[in-house]
């Protein structure tokens, strides 16, 4: 069993910050990539950022120079850093990370979302 708490969402004003966390608990091997992605009312989920294990990165075109992606590993935990946030924003945030459970037994897990809302 693997799970995913996410917190940190919440309402902020058009130009603020938010810091979204994920902790991974459970019966963990390794971890492999971890990600954010977002889904808008109506919309489709998609990639707000992703970070491997050594620490590339690579984000989505509408977040890119605004929001960071970082991990700590000796926490199972990675973090989203938001600034300049803007009402385009808004969705519901998930954590995505790869986890190992054995040498070859690998799983993708999904948070439970975490409600981000940008309007003034």
């Amino acid at each position: 069993q693997v799970q995913l708490v996410e917190s940190g969402g919440g309402l902020v004003q058009p130009g603020g910050s938010l810091r979204l966390s994920c902790s991974v608990s459970g019966n963990i091997f390794t971890i492999d990539a971890m990600g954010w992605y977002r889904q808008a009312p109506g919309k489709q989920r998609e990639l707000v950022a992703r970070i491997t294990t050594g620490g590339n990165t690579n984000y989505g075109d509408s977040v890119q120079g605004r929001f960071t992606i970082s991990r700590d590993n000796a926490k199972n935990t990675v973090f989203l850093q938001m600034n300049s946030l803007k009402p385009e924003d808004t969705a519901v945030y998930y954590c995505n990370v790869g986890v190992f459970t054995g040498f070859t037994s690998r799983g993708d897990y999904w948070g439970q979302g975490t409600q981000v809302t940008v309007s003034s």
